[in-house]
């Protein structure tokens, strides 16, 4: 038995869910994504959980600010300006809300992410 207010972290815990980038924001390789989400807040605003996606190149653009520890793979994420970084297993990093560019899995990823995105805006 668990605390109330924990919540346990594992493939178990989860429902897989399988689905593919958008048509508009895809620019080459496999749209097919999955995600285990692990806990959403009951406002919706803040989710952990597991990411796994193949080698392929999109368009993003960050409403949301997501923490991300990459577990296996290596992606290489560039914003607008053309300025890019490649990550890979161990590593550790934010992409904040605002960011727009390309996120591009290399090869075969798999990530821990936490998303936060206030549904409400600050006054």
């Amino acid at each position: 038995m668990t605390p109330k207010h924990f919540h346990v972290f594992s493939d178990q815990a989860a429902e897989r869910t399988d689905y593919d980038v958008a048509d508009e924001k895809m620019i080459c390789g496999e749209s097919r994504q999955s995600t285990l989400n692990m806990f959403s807040d009951p406002g919706n605003e803040f989710h952990c959980g597991i990411w796994e996606g193949a080698p392929a190149l999109w368009r993003v653009s960050y409403s949301e600010n997501e923490f991300c520890h990459i577990l296996q793979g290596r992606i290489r994420i560039t914003d607008e300006s053309g300025i890019g970084i490649t990550v890979g297993p161990g590593d550790n990093f934010v992409i904040a809300s605002g960011f727009k560019g390309t996120w591009e899995t290399l090869e075969a990823a798999k990530k821990i992410y936490v998303i936060f995105e206030r549904s409400t805006p600050l006054t």
